[in-house]
């Protein structure tokens, strides 16, 4: 029952990790901690399995690394969407000063 503990209190680590970053933004940090998800959760479906856990106890942990992951997915795809529209508003620009420099170009010749 011990290692059932241990393996609780790492995916409960795990979760505040996943939370703190995904909190700041930090897709690096969620990157590596989402690595560590199915190292922690697979010994605790193990001893579910072997009927040493309570199954609502693993279950309410799942559903949590599951709310994490939407989250993150949802934070992910603001993330992208904003950073697709900061490259048009800079394409915009870009192509709006060529034009101008095009236009001052022909006034002078």
């Amino acid at each position: 029952m011990a290692d059932v503990k241990a393996h609780l209190d790492k995916l409960d680590r795990l979760m505040g990790d996943l939370g703190r970053a995904l909190a700041d933004s930090d897709w690096e940090a969620l990157a590596k901690l989402n690595a560590e998800v199915k190292p922690s959760v697979e010994p605790l479906m193990a001893s579910l399995a072997a009927g040493e856990v309570d199954a609502e106890t693993v279950r309410t942990r799942l559903q949590e690394i599951q709310q994490f992951v939407d989250a993150a997915n949802a934070s992910a795809e603001k993330a992208r969407n904003e950073a697709r529209e900061a490259l048009k508003g800079v394409n915009q620009n870009r192509n709006a000063a060529r034009t101008y420099q095009n236009v001052s170009t022909n006034r002078s010749s």
